[in-house]
C-alpha cells in the first residue's frame, strides 16, 4: 500500500449529476488528494468549485486519465461503454453510473450497505452502480434480507421527472405551467394532452397524470425499468433465482422515486422486527407512525442522502410476507452519492 491519499477523476463533472456529486464530494469526508474534472469538449475551460477551490474541467481524452487511481463516470451509457475500459487500461478503477457494464458478468454491481465485498472482484478494472430505481429500495430490502431471506419481491415504483434527466425536468415544469391556470382541466378524456403541449421524453403528458411506462420496449411487454429492477436486484443480493415482478410508473415529481414493495422471505417477519431491523441499517431512516401522519413523501425526502421506510406492514395473508412503501432521492443515493460512495471504499486501497 503506498498510504497517500488517491487522484479521482470525476467523468460528466458538467451533467446533472455531476453537479450533485460536486456537492457530494464537499461534504463527505476528504479520501482524496487530486480531484481532477472532466467532460465534454464543449465544457472544457469551464471552471467550477471542489471543496473550496476552482478546478478547470479538461476535456475527455485518454491522457487525462494518467495518474489518477479512481474515475467516477457520470456520463450517458454510450460514452461509459467507450470511455471506462480506457480509464481502466490507463491504470484507474472505473467506477460507472451508467447502465453499460451493470450486468456484464466480470464487472460488480455494488451498493457499499449491501455487498461491498465485491468492490475487489473487478477484473476488467470496472465496478458498476445501479439502476436508480434499484437503489431506492435496495439498501432496506438487503437490510431485510440477511436477517430473514428474501425469496419473492413484488414492485410498484412511482418515479420522478428527473429520472429521465434535465429534459424530463423541463418538460414538467414546463407542461405544468400551460396546464396549473386552467382549472378545469382533468375533467375529459383528453383535455390535459391537448393542453400540456411537447410530450418531451414521456409517452403522455405527467402534469396531472401518471404515467405506468418507464425506460424502453422489452421482450413481452416489460419495460427496461422494470426488468432493470429484477436482473440489478438478483445480481447485488446474489440471489439469481429470486422472483421479482416490478412495474414502474412515472408521476409529477421532480425529484425522488418511491416504492410500494411486497417482500417476502423465508422465515416468519413482523412489522416489529422488520423495523428494528431497518432502523439499524446503515443508509435507512423509518419513519413509520401512521396515527400521526408520519411516512417518507417525495416532498420531504428529497435533498437527503438515505432510503426512507413507512407504512411497514404484515402481509395479511402470509406471516413471510411485509409490505412497505420507500422514498429516495435518485440523483443521490439513487446517482451520485452510491457512485462516491463506491470510490471511496476503493479509495481505503490506497491508505489502509
Amino acid at each position: 500500500m503506498s498510504n497517500r491519499l488517491p487522484t479521482l477523476a470525476l467523468v460528466g463533472a458538467t451533467g446533472a449529476v455531476g453537479t450533485v456529486m460536486l456537492d457530494i464530494l464537499s461534504r463527505r469526508e476528504n479520501v482524496w488528494g487530486e480531484i481532477r474534472l472532466v467532460a465534454s469538449a464543449r465544457s472544457a475551460g469551464k471552471v467550477l468549485r471542489v471543496r473550496g477551490e476552482d478546478v478547470v474541467v479538461q476535456a475527455l481524452a485518454p491522457e487525462v486519465f494518467d495518474g489518477v487511481d479512481v474515475a467516477m463516470f457520470d456520463v450517458p451509457d454510450e460514452v461509459s461503454k467507450e470511455w471506462a475500459p480506457v480509464a481502466a487500461a490507463r491504470g484507474a478503477v472505473a467506477v460507472d453510473n451508467s447502465g453499460a457494464f451493470r450486468l456484464d458478468p466480470d464487472v460488480p454491481l455494488v451498493v457499499p450497505e449491501v455487498n461491498a465485498d465485491q468492490v475487489r472482484n473487478r477484473p476488467r478494472g470496472i465496478i458498476s452502480n445501479p439502476n436508480c430505481t434499484t437503489l431506492s429500495m435496495i439498501v432496506a430490502i438487503g437490510a431485510l434480507h440477511r436477517e430473514f431471506g428474501a425469496t419473492d419481491l413484488v414492485v410498484s415504483s412511482y418515479q420522478a421527472a428527473s429520472g429521465a434527466g434535465q429534459e424530463g425536468i423541463d418538460t414538467l415544469r414546463d407542461q405544468m405551467a400551460k396546464v396549473a391556470a386552467d382549472r378545469t382541466l382533468g375533467t375529459e378524456a383528453g383535455d390535459v394532452r391537448a393542453a400540456a403541449g411537447e410530450l418531451g421524453p414521456f409517452p403522455a403528458p405527467l402534469a396531472y397524470n401518471v404515467v405506468p411506462w418507464a425506460g424502453s420496449l422489452k421482450e413481452d411487454g416489460w419495460a427496461s425499468e422494470e426488468l432493470k429492477v429484477r436482473n440489478e436486484s438478483r445480481k447485488i443480493l446474489g440471489l439469481p433465482d429470486l422472483r421479482v415482478s416490478a412495474t414502474c410508473v412515472r408521476v409529477p415529481v421532480i425529484t425522488t422515486h418511491s416504492l410500494t414493495v411486497h417482500a417476502t422471505f423465508s422465515q416468519e417477519v413482523t412489522a416489529d422486527a422488520a423495523r428494528k431491523i431497518l432502523g439499524a441499517a446503515d443508509g435507512v431512516e423509518v419513519l413509520d407512525d401512521p396515527a400521526k401522519g408520519e411516512f417518507p413523501t417525495p416532498a420531504d425526502v428529497v435533498g437527503t442522502d438515505p432510503t426512507w421506510v413507512g407504512r411497514i406492514r404484515q402481509s395479511l395473508d402470509d406471516p413471510r410476507s411485509l409490505d412497505l412503501f420507500l422514498c429516495g432521492d435518485n440523483l443521490r443515493k439513487g446517482a451520485a452519492l452510491n457512485t462516491a460512495q463506491i470510490a471511496e471504499v476503493v479509495a481505503r486501497e490506497f491508505t489502509s
